[in-house]
C-alpha cells in the first residue's frame, strides 16, 4: 500500500551534515519544516520552497536553534543528547511541544572487542538525565523564517520543562506507581522498556506514543495535561485527569504486535507510526484512528476499530522510518504525508549535505 508520490530534498548546513543520518521527527509549520537529531540538543528548521524540482521539493536555508540556550536542561553539556523523539505545534497557544524518550539505553557489542568485554557491555545500562525532557517552547512567527524564543514579552509567553532532574521527572515519578508500566522503567528502550517516540497536541492535552512497552501486543498511549506550577514561569506540572487522581490517561492500541514511532493528526483522525518495539528493521505501517480522542475516558482500540493506511519501505539496516508529518507546499490541494528515516540508506543521501524524504499520497 506504499503510494510515494513525490519526495522531499532536505539539504543541511555543511557544518552540521551529519544530522541527516538520524532523523527522528518532523512537523510542518507555516513555510517551515521543523526536524531533529535524536543524539543531539537542537532543533532544526528548514525552508520549504514553493517551486518542486522534478519530483522533489526542496527544503533548505537550515538553521539550528540549540536548546540549552532556550531550556533548563539537566545537564548542560551539548553531547549529553535529549533523545528527541516527539514535536508537535499547537497554534492556538504557539508553542512548539518536544519531549525525549525518557528511556534508558544499553551498551552495544563492538566487533574489535573481546568476548568478556563485550557481555560486559550487553550488562551495562545508563540513563542520559536529558532524556526525561519534556517542554514546550514560544514560536514567534517572522517572514524568513520562524524562530524559537525563550521569552517573548510581547504576548508573556514562555518556555517551560516538566519539573525534573537528571534521574526523572513527574512522568515518570507518576508511571512508577503504575502495576502495569513501572518494571517497564527499568527496562532499556530497545528491549520493550519504557520509550516514548510519538507525540501531539490536542487543545490543552498531549498524546505521547510508546515505542515500548508492548503489553501482549497492546501498544500504550499515554494522555496528560501539563500546566504551569504555581507561581512559575519556567516549570511544568501535570494535572491530576485520570482515574483515582491518577495524571494521565491509558489508552491501548492494537497495532499488528507493533509500537508507536511516531504520531500526528488529520482533521480529527490520529495517525499512528506503527514499528517494532525491538532493534528489528521492521515492518512499518500508518494506522489511522478515525475521530482519535472524542472521549474523555480511557480506551482499548480492537484491530478492527483501525485503518492501515500505509506500508512504509524499510531497509537492511537502515532506513528506518522514525518521524512523520501532514506536508504541504505549492499548489497542492491535498496534503502529503512526509515521513523521515534514521540511519538513512546511502541512495537517500545526495553530495555530502542533502538527504530524501518520503512524500506518501494520503487519503481522506
Amino acid at each position: 500500500m506504499s503510494k510515494r508520490c513525490k519526495v522531499a530534498m532536505l539539504s543541511f548546513d555543511p557544518a552540521n551534515a551529519s544530522l541527516r543520518d538520524g532523523l527522528s521527527v518532523a512537523v510542518q509549520i507555516g513555510n517551515s519544516l521543523w526536524l531533529a537529531n535524536d543524539e543531539t540538543t537542537s532543533l532544526e528548521r528548514l525552508n520549504i520552497q514553493t517551486a518542486a524540482v522534478g519530483q522533489a521539493i526542496l527544503c533548505n536555508e537550515h538553521r539550528s536553534f540549540s536548546l540549552l540556550d532556550l531550556l533548563n536542561l539537566p545537564l548542560k553539556d551539548p553531547e549529553a543528547e535529549i533523545d528527541i523523539e516527539g514535536v508537535a505545534f499547537a497554534p492556538e497557544s504557539g508553542y512548539l511541544w518536544l519531549t525525549g524518550s525518557h528511556s534508558l539505553k544499553r551498551k552495544k557489542p563492538e566487533v574489535d572487542r573481546t568476548a568478556e568485554k563485550n557481555i560486559k557491555r550487553l550488562s551495562t545500562v545508563t540513563a542520559d538525565g536529558n532524556r526525561f525532557t519534556l517542554a514546550r517552547i514560544p514560536l514567534v512567527r517572522q517572514p524568513d523564517g520562524d524562530v524559537l524564543a525563550r521569552k517573548v514579552d510581547a504576548d508573556a509567553r514562555t518556555a517551560a520543562l516538566l519539573r525534573g532532574d537528571e534521574t526523572g521527572n513527574d512522568l515518570t515519578t507518576e508511571i512508577a506507581a503504575d502495576d502495569q508500566l513501572r518494571d517497564f522503567l527499568r527496562i532499556p528502550g530497545k528491549d520493550n522498556g519504557f520509550d516514548i517516540e510519538g507525540l501531539v497536541v490536542i487543545g490543552s492535552r498531549l498524546l505521547l506514543g510508546l515505542r515500548g512497552p508492548v503489553l501482549r501486543g497492546w501498544a500504550v498511549l499515554l494522555e496528560i495535561e501539563p500546566e504551569l506550577s504555581a507561581g512559575s514561569t519556567d516549570t511544568l506540572v501535570l494535572k491530576k485527569i485520570g482515574p483515582n487522581g491518577r495524571r494521565y490517561r491509558k489508552h491501548f492500541l492494537a497495532l499488528n504486535g507493533l509500537g508507536i514511532r511516531d504520531l500526528c493528526m488529520q482533521g480529527d483522525d490520529l495517525l499512528i507510526l506503527a514499528g517494532p518495539t525491538m532493534d528489528l528493521d521492521g515492518p512499518v505501517t500508518v494506522f489511522r484512528w478515525r475521530g482519535g480522542f472524542t472521549a474523555d475516558g480511557e480506551s482499548v482500540i480492537f484491530a478492527d476499530q483501525l485503518e492501515s493506511v500505509l506500508d512504509i519501505p524499510f531497509g537492511q539496516g537502515d532506513d528506518h522510518a522514525e518521524g512523520m508529518c501532514l506536508f504541504q507546499s505549492g499548489e497542492a490541494t491535498e496534503p502529503s504525508l512526509l515521513v523521515v528515516y534514521d540511519s538513512a540508506a546511502q541512495g537517500r543521501k545526495h553530495g555530502e549535505t542533502d538527504v530524501e524524504g518520503d512524500l506518501f499520497c494520503l487519503g481522506q
